[in-house]
């Protein structure tokens, strides 16, 4: 069986933190107040003139130094986004251009928090139908650009940053030894639009819009939604949720983050958590955590990991493979 294995990974974040007393100074909030609802102490904010596609550049470069291999060896890349640089072309074809590769095709994933799950599902049935061998996959955003900073219930939630993988065909045996992704199981309901969009768009309003979210809708919502996609993922393994090494989620909320290990019984060590130093990062989030889990070596070759998320849509799922 052709399997996608991850044989790299990168990421990047702007250089402007923004602690939660600076936050204090423009907005009605406190230190106190966002760390006791969100667990967030930091994030990282682009400056003027820093794009997306600059964030997703420099996470690319990293997953190829840390492959191995140069731009001219990729098939494609997908670049999972919600706050592209324009409105077209896409961003990845600006990575593409900026990376020097003059083959294959690049495009992005609109799926917002959960992009990063949809582009690994999308690469993988790519590399497994043999339409591709290997493929770039980047999670970026500068959600900072869809904030009302007047609104202390989200503006305080968001950063920026990018986050990258590089994705192989490798031949497995076909069961759950396999190094490169068992399975993923992605998911959507539209209804639930509502409870975090933007407030714009191009056939609308001609304008981004604000982010506008239902706090406490979407993190009831969060913890049952991914507490499934979890389940089913590990399902479609023939795996127990305590088989599983390491658990790497959407970085929203710890309390969601919290409230997910707690309903399903997951040991709480096992979760990677970087929400403090990130805050929600949206499509960069799962990949950000991802690689500060193997840079700090705690995951290793051979672990079995699981990336969750959920996003606006509402979008949710899962990818769960062998390190």
């Amino acid at each position: 069986m052709i399997r996608a294995r991850v044989i790299g990974s990168g990421s990047c974040l702007p250089a402007n933190v923004v602690t939660n007393d600076d936050l204090a100074k423009r907005v009605e909030t406190s230190d106190a107040w966002i760390r006791e609802r969100t667990g967030i102490i930091q994030r990282h904010i682009a400056v003027e003139g820093e794009k997306t596609s600059d964030l997703a550049l420099g996470a690319a470069r990293a997953a190829l130094i840390d492959a191995g291999i140069d731009a001219g060896e990729l098939d494609i890349i997908i670049c999972a986004t919600t706050t592209p640089d324009e409105s077209f072309p896409a961003t990845a074809t600006i990575v593409q251009s900026r990376l020097g590769m003059t083959r294959g095709a690049a495009f992005d994933v609109q799926a917002v928090c959960s992009g990063f799950i949809y582009g690994m599902a999308l690469a993988d049935s790519l590399i497994r139908t043999g339409a591709a061998r290997t493929i770039l996959l980047i999670g970026a955003e500068t959600m900072s650009r869809l904030l009302d900073w007047s609104d202390r219930t989200t503006c305080v939630l968001f950063g920026d940053g990018a986050g990258a993988v590089v994705l192989q065909a490798h031949t497995g045996i076909g069961d759950n030894s396999d190094q490169g992704v068992l399975n993923t199981r992605i998911f959507s309901d539209g209804r639930l639009h509502d409870m975090l969009y933007a407030d714009g768009g191009v056939s609308s309003t001609q304008s981004a819009g604000k982010l506008r979210m239902q706090g406490k809708e979407v993190f009831k919502h969060a913890i049952t939604n991914i507490a499934a996609a979890i389940v089913a993922s590990s399902e479609a393994a023939g795996l127990k949720i305590e088989d599983i090494d390491w658990f790497v989620p959407h970085q929203a909320n710890q309390r969601i983050l919290d409230g997910t290990a707690k309903k399903l019984g997951i040991d709480p060590a096992k979760v990677i958590s970087t929400v403090a130093l990130h805050g929600n990062t949206s499509a960069a989030s799962v990949p950000l955590a991802l690689v500060a889990a193997v840079k700090d070596g705690r995951i290793k070759r051979g672990d079995l990991v699981l990336l969750e998320a959920m996003g606006g849509g509402f979008t949710w799922g899962a990818a769960l493979l062998r390190w």
